[in-house]
């Protein structure tokens, strides 16, 4: 029997696959955002398809407060039907646009559970380029400083030659 024609009832949630994206979706978050601290975010390029995407999402979403996303503002049923095409746009030409990503939802703070929200790829990458290209992560380097992952520490310190 094939296994995608069984009902989904029948599978349990594999928690190890869940904690491994968490933790891939975290590391991500972490290294964004010690580059905005370190780095004129106005100069940063996310993806090649940048200048297509801002434009794209600009159209669509021209009055979207960006300094401070509300999870409605996203996800509800009528916010949904916006942007789901707006994502389909990008099936073809960015890489995991619909991987699950996490966001900050007020710009001028660090992501923190109270702070963060998770939305597709593309989704963030048209908010944080709009946020980098209008001056919204301007302050970033002034009010934190980049830390370095302990992983990386424990890495450089047992790491092999």
């Amino acid at each position: 029997m094939d296994v995608l024609s069984r009902p989904a009832e029948e599978f349990e949630n594999d928690q190890t696959v869940e904690a491994l994206w968490a933790m891939k979706a975290y590391e991500h978050a972490e290294v964004y955002f010690n580059i905005l601290c370190s780095v004129d975010p106005k100069l940063l390029r996310l993806t090649p398809e940048d200048d297509l995407i801002y434009k794209l999402f600009r159209e669509e979403f021209p009055n979207l407060d960006i300094k401070v996303i509300r999870e409605s503002e996203l996800k509800s049923p009528k916010e949904k039907a916006k942007w789901r095409p707006f994502c389909e746009k990008f099936k073809n030409i960015v890489e995991d646009y619909s991987y699950g990503t996490l966001i900050r939802a007020d710009a001028t703070k660090d992501y923190s559970e109270e702070n963060t929200i998770l939305v597709t790829r593309i989704q963030f990458y048209a908010i944080e380029i709009a946020r980098n290209r209008e001056g919204v992560n301007d302050d970033l380097r002034r009010l934190f400083k980049p830390t370095r992952d302990e992983a990386d520490q424990k890495n450089n310190k047992t790491s092999v030659s």
